[in-house]
């Protein structure tokens, strides 16, 4: 592995030579440099809820690659009856039929139509790619056959802005005759259809091979479509032509060359973040982004890792700790004194757009300038926004605050200062402002619909064609895009760091990166994890006729160690011992990458006690549980909870941790992820020795008996673990799988054998005052699910109980300190005045919630799109629990709103009873 690779300061420095750069990691256990900042969003967001009327009144419409309809823009002329002339990407159409609305009222992000939801759904579960001819919505909806038959009518006669001239031609629609035949004179439809408007709400009917199912990066929704896209190679294969098309008929870039060598413009990216913002297609996202991506890579470079990190809209890899974290009322007060705008008027702006993006773009045009700033650079702004996130310390808030001013003075300087029209912000939702998308970084939500997974195929295909057309070629083959993208898809599962994948690519080219980029100690991987099951004959169906393995599931925190010994010969030589009586370089990291080095220093302390002293290095995956030393058992993970996270010193640790060990992914300088489980744990065993009450190896079984199986879940149990982990134990599939959730690791808890399959990660969006008992603290909380798609966190229920009263004092504590003016315009709730909580919060707790079981409800909007049912009713828990919280999670990696919806699916009695559900909501 050459030492180019090293991403830990001297932990992968080179024996001989300069070491490498300090920020692309924190193994070296330090945090990256403000100076290095060069080294280092999915879904549309209803930010406003507005009436059909309202939309309709608008009055403006554009038409994006696919044929959808979106708000924003106004009619193109019609030219032929097959479509004709192009129109610059992001150019407004000179003859608006319909007049604009006020200056300062966004638009809403286009719907979604049942229909396209239900061609989603097919495509998931990885239907082949098939022609459907076009059809009206059902008949006892006649408003919308008659919207959706207009819309045909003009799709072929209306260009997408997105695609460069020599597009491939649409096929022919259905004719105009049938069209107005179906339209009733008299309905308010028709009569907008006549003036050249169309509804927001009127989204025609995709074909099959059209479009691809939206991107999304939930640990459930995501993982599980594309182990079922593999199993399915054709539908990818299919996709990649689709992109191959566009990719041919792709005449020129979106936005103009710069100089070779210069910076990438700033302005630049905001131009395809603008094309991006108005699609919702998948397919069409990521070949803007290998559009822009193979401009970069042909003109600068250098600077594609930067352009990578504010795609995906991080500053640095995960395990380097590094967030923005700014909070509204902050950015607010930096928009008002940068512009020159008093703060009552931007809260009010904020009250009535709903988007401090919007805000800031709108009060560009206000904003004083002495003489004309130099434009902003892609590093520019990495590095202004990398400052603003290390400042801390005395005054680190107005620091904060001019570092924010700093970019925004310097953003959007042709629509700057008097005399300048300023940005339309009801125009295409503002267009490629740069101040709008600094804000949203700022804020954590681009809000465009751009997944870290549409970036990561973006970047392939965009290297693949880079390095194609340096040979003197025209465009590689599908073959060629499906290797290029597999290779970088493997390589970052298993390396998940830009910082030293990029450089590597750049130098030796994508299909030289197996050998250039490898597993290693000091990069965390994104932990395999487990299916849930109801059943354990549920479990023998899926492994009926295979070898496969019972395990304790440990009820403990998950946790990651990396270790170099200080004589290893792997290249890793120059490490210094990090700790007190660790004899090399060690360090802890949770299942989301965060670094535990300092809440875990009792651990890091002992590692030499059971590691033998033929184990060089290793990357183990374990699982750190409560320890009580008197009475030798597991303790509940609530009291683990209880130990402090930062500064922890190991003569102060109260709470003892044993390491339970149940996987190894690095040994002795290799990569053995894909090895069988069988293998691994031989190997695990040979690595190291149990010391009781510090480090064992977690129990298991090898059983395919009903019996025996259910005894080993009765054992676990008591020995206070959550239940089973069953896994496949040899063949190909036994290999780890980074990053996924996987079908050959099942999960078996005692509580799922009678409920709904697995408890829930909800993240708390409000609170309610207490009363009686609970009066000087919260008394109820509104919690809803993460739909990674359009980036929404939609509410699932109400919650009251399993909460203990210091527990809810501690909440309290937490909670108070995070609270907001409103609810931020990516909560999908719902509008009734007696629905609100009396607090809204920031989206920062996690909680683990049992449930009873699922229903329908008109009061909470979980998975409303994915039923299909038009009505607008979500689905909601009855009868909640508290559990815990989950410090180890992210708000965005709560549970998906698709798996919300495939849970209730898949309980008894939902296919059966066709009747009206019940909202059992507690008394509070």
């Amino acid at each position: 592995m050459p030492p180019k690779q090293a991403t830990m300061g001297k932990f992968f420095g080179k024996p001989n030579g300069s070491g490498p750069k300090p920020q692309q990691s924190t193994l070296a256990f330090q945090k990256p440099k403000t100076s290095a900042a060069v080294k280092d969003d999915d879904g549309e967001v209803n930010s406003v809820e507005k009436s059909e009327e309202s939309e309709e009144s608008k009055g403006v419409k554009s038409v994006d690659v696919d044929g959808d309809i979106k708000m924003g823009t106004k009619p193109e002329k019609e030219t032929d009856g097959d479509g004709a002339a192009s129109v610059k990407a992001e150019a407004p159409s000179t003859n608006g039929e319909a007049s604009s609305p006020p200056q300062g009222t966004p638009k809403s992000p286009p719907k979604r139509s049942n229909e396209e939801m239900n061609d989603e759904d097919d495509e998931d579960d990885d239907e082949p790619v098939r022609k459907r001819s076009r059809r009206s919505a059902p008949q006892e909806k006649p408003k919308h056959s008659a919207k959706t038959k207009s819309v045909e009518s003009k799709k072929d006669k209306a260009l997408t802005k997105a695609t460069p001239p020599n597009a491939e031609k649409k096929e022919p629609e259905p004719s105009k005759t049938a069209n107005k035949s179906s339209t009733k004179p008299g309905s308010e439809q028709a009569k907008a259809r006549s003036k050249g408007i169309v509804p927001s709400s009127s989204r025609e009917v995709e074909n099959d091979d059209e479009e691809a199912p939206d991107e999304t990066a939930s640990e459930d929704g995501d993982q599980e479509a594309e182990s079922e896209e593999e199993d399915k190679p054709e539908v990818a294969a299919k996709a990649r032509e689709k992109v191959q098309s566009t990719l041919k008929a792709s005449g020129k870039d979106p936005y103009p060359d710069w100089k070779p060598g210069e910076p990438v413009p700033y302005a630049a990216l905001c131009t395809t973040f603008s094309l991006i913002e108005m699609t919702t297609k998948r397919l069409v996202i990521s070949a803007h982004c290998s559009l822009f991506l193979r401009q970069v890579l042909r003109l600068t470079p250098q600077d594609l890792l930067p352009t990578v990190q504010l795609m995906i809209n991080k500053l640095a890899a995960d395990y380097a700790g590094i967030e923005l974290g700014i909070g509204e009322s902050l950015i607010m007060k930096a928009i008002g004194e940068s512009t020159g705008r008093s703060l009552q008027i931007i809260k009010a702006d904020q009250n009535e757009i709903g988007d401090l993006g919007l805000v800031a773009a709108k009060s560009r045009s206000n904003q004083p300038t002495m003489f004309k700033p130099k434009p902003l650079t892609v590093r520019g702004v990495l590095e202004g926004l990398m400052g603003i996130a290390t400042v801390s310390g005395d005054g680190s808030q107005g620091r904060k605050i001019a570092g924010i001013k700093k970019l925004l003075s310097a953003a959007d300087a042709a629509h700057a200062g008097k005399g300048s029209k300023g940005i339309d912000i009801t125009t295409d939702k503002g267009g490629a402002s740069e101040a709008k998308f600094i804000i949203r970084f700022l804020e954590g939500k681009l809000r465009l619909g751009l997944a870290e997974k549409t970036v990561l195929v973006g970047l392939a295909h965009a290297m693949v064609i880079h390095e194609t057309e340096k040979k003197g070629n025209k465009l590689p083959s599908t073959e060629k895009l499906a290797e290029g993208e597999s290779i970088l898809k493997t390589v970052y599962s298993e390396l998940p760091s830009y910082e030293v994948i990029i450089p590597a690519m750049v130098e030796h080219g994508i299909f030289h990166l197996r050998e250039n980029c490898k597993l290693q100690p000091g990069v965390p991987l994104k932990p395999m994890l487990a299916k849930p099951t109801k059943s354990i004959t549920e479990v023998l169906d899926r492994f009926e006729g295979k070898n496969f393995t019972c395990e304790y599931k440990y009820d403990g925190e998950r946790a990651q160690i990396h270790y170099v010994a200080e004589d290893s010969q792997q290249q890793y030589s120059s490490c210094l011992p990090t700790g007190k009586g660790a004899k090399g370089l060690s360090a802890i990291f949770s299942r989301n990458s965060e670094d535990l080095s300092k809440k875990y220093p009792d651990i890091l302390a002992k590692l030499n006690t059971w590691i033998k002293p033929e184990t060089k290095s290793f990357v183990l995956d374990c699982e750190t549980v409560a320890w009580d030393l008197v009475e030798k058992k597991v303790q509940p993970f609530q009291q683990l909870m209880t130990r402090k996270r930062k500064d922890v010193k190991a003569e102060d640790v109260k709470v003892k941790v044993c390491v339970f060990a149940f996987d190894m992914l690095f040994y002795n300088g290799d990569s053995i992820v894909q090895k069988s489980l069988r293998e691994r744990r031989e190997l695990l065993r040979e690595a190291f020795s149990e010391v009781e009450g510090e480090f064992s190896f977690a129990q298991y079984g090898n059983t395919s008996d009903l019996e025996e199986i259910q005894t080993l879940l009765d054992e676990s149990v008591k020995a206070s673990c959550e239940g089973l982990m069953v896994k496949m134990l040899d063949t190909d599939e036994s290999g780890y799988e980074p990053s996924k959730r996987s079908r050959n690791w099942l999960k078996v808890k005692k509580d799922y054998l009678s409920g709904i399959g697995d408890s829930l990660d909800l993240v708390v969006l409000g609170a309610y005052y207490g009363k009686g008992k609970r009066t000087s603290v919260y008394g109820a909380f509104l919690l809803a699910c993460y739909n990674s798609s359009n980036e929404t966190y939609e509410t699932v229920c109400n919650i009251g109980t399993g909460f203990s009263e210091a527990i809810l004092e501690e909440v309290h504590t937490k909670l108070k300190d995070h609270t907001i003016d409103r609810p931020k315009p990516f909560y999908s709730h719902s509008a009734v005045t007696k629905d609100q909580p009396d607090v809204w919060f920031e989206p920062r707790f996690v909680w683990e919630v049992k449930t009873a079981d699922l229903t329908i409800s008109p009061r909470y909007k979980a998975g409303a799109e994915a039923l299909g049912d038009g009505s607008g009713k979500g689905i909601s828990l009855r009868f909640p629990r508290f559990i815990k919280e989950r410090e180890d999670k992210k708000a965005d990696e709560a549970t998906g709103s698709r798996m919300v919806v495939e849970m209730y699916q898949k309980q008894e009695g939902v296919s059966k009873s066709k009747g009206p559900s019940v909202d059992d909501d507690f008394e509070y």
